[in-house]
This record gives C-alpha cells, structure tokens and sequence, in this order.
C-alpha cells in the first residue's frame, strides 16, 4: 500500500490507488498521512484552483486572462482532500455562491471539492459504498481532468486534475467496475499475522494518542528523507528509460492474463518507470515490473468460473510463467 501511494506521488499519471481490505488495518491513516510527505507545489497566487503557471494549457478562465500581465505565484501544500459518502452534488462540484447572491446580487460560482483538489490527491473512503450519480460525475470529472458545471444560471469549465484514491472493505459491496478501471493500482491489506507487528502496531499506535508532537518528532527525520526521495524521483522521471524488452513482456504479461484494452500495458509501464525512479535507477528492468505486476493487474481481469484462485494468485501465475 505504501509503495503504491508513492508510485502516484511520484507519477500522477499512474492513474491513483485502490486500497481494499479488512477493518482497522490502517488503511485510511496512511493515505492521509500522505500529505505531510508531498513537496509544496507552485500555484498562482489568489486562484481557487491552484493553477500551475507553468502551464498554460491547463490554467483556469481567470489564470488565462491574468496571464499576459503576469501571474503572482506562491508555494502551497499539495491538497489532499477528503470526498465523504454523503456529500452532495452541489458540495462535490461547486454550485451558486448564495451568500454574495443575496448579499450582493452577484452571479458567482462557489468552487466545491474537485476545486480543491486540483493537482493533489481526492480521497473517498468507502469508495465501494459512494452513490451512483456521484460515480457518474467522477468518472467523467477523472476522464476529461476538467469539472463542467452548468446550473442555476452558471456555466463553469475549471481544471480538475487530481490523483484518485479510494479504500474499502470488500464484504461491504464491490466496486462499479466503470469505476474500478479508473484505478491505476489496486493493493490488498490484511490484518497481521504475527505477533510481533501486532504489538508495535498497538504500542505506535498507543504512543500517538498520549504525546502527538512527541511521536511525530520521532519520525520527523524519516520524513523529511522521503519527501527529498519523491522530489529527486520525480526530477528523474523523465530519464528513466523503459527498454523495448520490459514492453514485450509487459504485453505477453496482459496477453496471458486476458485484460481488455491496453490500459494494463500503460499502466505497467508507467508504474515500473515510476518504481525505477524512486528506486534511483535509470532504466527500467523485469525486476520492477514483476514488483508492481499484482498491482497494476489484478482488478483488470475477467472472472473465470473455471479457475478458483483469486485475481492475485492468477496475476502471480502469469509472472512466473511469462517472467521466468
């Protein structure tokens, strides 16, 4: 799970996380703990966005307008937000800002969560449980990278760029599989079975809740070093080569497993490159596609009534036969 929040880190286009697992087990701590070991990014100052002046292609209406006298920027957090299961449309997308409405007469669009997510990362917790229509508008937010709304008298095009994350516990519903292929990596979490982890999960765990500061300040070193890690592998990303015989295989992997599409290929490129970079390699190798292979596959494949073994087992299958 942790590897796989810092591949997206690293490389947003990976396409975000699917974590799936038993209760308790930590899941939504270490997505939200994800934030404090996320680099600032650069943003033009006073946008609701959070606009890259780098890019001109991808900045909002006002950005656009305010460009050619120049764009004041700043450095901000990376967003991570949180979309919870009862949230309405309006609060997901943005709607008509009331209070200036009344108070003013004024027409004026109030961002919602995909605003603030732009360029970081949106997490649903119990994404398995989260309403239809909010999955509609999603999947079309997450296709398109740009949130439209038109209601009320508004019509409003923003950039919405964000990593999806989600978490659940399979006995609570499945996934809407339009919704599950978004996904770029799917991970599972188990409770742990040996006793020794057990009890330090208990005594951290214990140990936060009396002294916060305390704890945090025992880990802060780490931290720090793993944020200088994901800055320096996303500087190098775009050097780590991907030789053609990692491509070769990574299609004999999905032609094996019968995916549809060729989104499992991209994914496994993308997700073995960004594995390269974290790992401060230069070039791709079959060892970093079979690391990040159960991953990037398991939730692309077809159910077989002839074959009892589980996703992971039949991607971990394929590896040795296709990898060997």
């Amino acid at each position: 799970m942790k590897r796989a929040l810092l591949i997206a880190a690293v490389d947003p286009s990976v396409g975000g996380v699917l974590v799936f697992g038993d209760r308790g087990t930590g899941k939504s701590t270490a997505i939200r703990a994800l934030a404090a070991l996320l680099p600032p990014m650069r943003a033009v100052a006073g946008c609701a966005y959070a606009c890259d002046p780098a890019d001109a292609a991808g900045l909002c209406p006002a950005c656009r307008e305010r460009r050619p006298a120049g764009l004041p920027t700043r450095e901000v957090p990376v967003p991570v937000v949180d979309l919870p299961l009862g949230a309405t449309e309006d609060r997901v997308v943005g709607a008509l800002d009331l209070a200036r409405a009344l108070s003013a007469g004024e027409k004026a669009f109030e961002p919602g969560l995909l605003a603030r997510a732009n360029r970081g990362f949106l997490y649903i917790d119990e994404v398995n449980l989260l309403d239809d229509h909010l999955v509609d508008l999603l999947l079309d937010v997450a296709a398109s990278g740009v949130n439209t709304v038109e209601r009320e008298g508004l019509s409003i095009r923003h950039p919405a760029r964000f990593v999806l994350v989600g978490s659940g516990n399979p006995e609570e519903g499945e996934l809407r599989p339009q919704l599950l292929d978004r996904f770029g990596l799917a991970v599972e979490v188990a409770t742990p079975g040996d006793l020794a982890t057990r009890v330090e999960v208990v005594r951290r765990r214990d140990a936060y809740e009396r002294e916060p500061a305390a704890f945090a300040g025992r880990f802060a070193a780490q931290e720090r070093q793993l944020r200088r890690q994901i800055l320096a592998a996303r500087e190098r990303l775009g050097a780590v080569a991907v030789p053609d015989a990692v491509l070769e295989a990574a299609a004999r992997l999905c032609l094996a497993l019968g995916t549809d599409g060729l989104r499992g290929e991209l994914t496994l490129m993308r997700t073995a490159r960004s594995l390269a970079s974290l790992e401060g390699e230069r070039s791709v190798t079959l060892d970093h596609l079979r690391a990040v292979a159960p991953s990037a596959l398991r939730h692309r494949l077809r159910r077989n009534p002839l074959d009892e073994a589980g996703s992971s087992a039949r991607v971990a299958r394929a590896v040795e036969e296709v990898l060997a």
